[in-house]
């Protein structure tokens, strides 16, 4: 599948991007609010940008992308079994 977004051509340019670069970019951060949207899961991120599933969650920790969404007492469930 492919997708196109028209985009002024000053954005190219003050991205200080390649062509390419941008590309990327945009396509790692679409990939990203999927995910934080819960409309793919990790699993299927990590396929999209062609990476494991442990490196995309690090990846989307660091972009600040909470990989974890549980409620209070799941999280309570979750601490105990530790």
């Amino acid at each position: 599948m492919s997708v196109s977004i028209e985009l002024p051509e000053t954005v190219l340019l003050s991205s200080g991007l390649s062509r390419e670069e941008f590309v990327e970019e945009a396509r790692r951060l679409l990939v990203l609010q999927l995910f934080q949207r819960s409309r793919i899961s990790a699993g299927k991120a990590a396929e999209l940008l062609g990476t494991s599933r442990p490196a995309f969650l690090l990846e989307a920790g660091h972009a600040g992308v909470d990989v974890v969404d549980l409620d209070e007492d799941e999280l309570a469930r979750e601490l105990g079994r530790v």
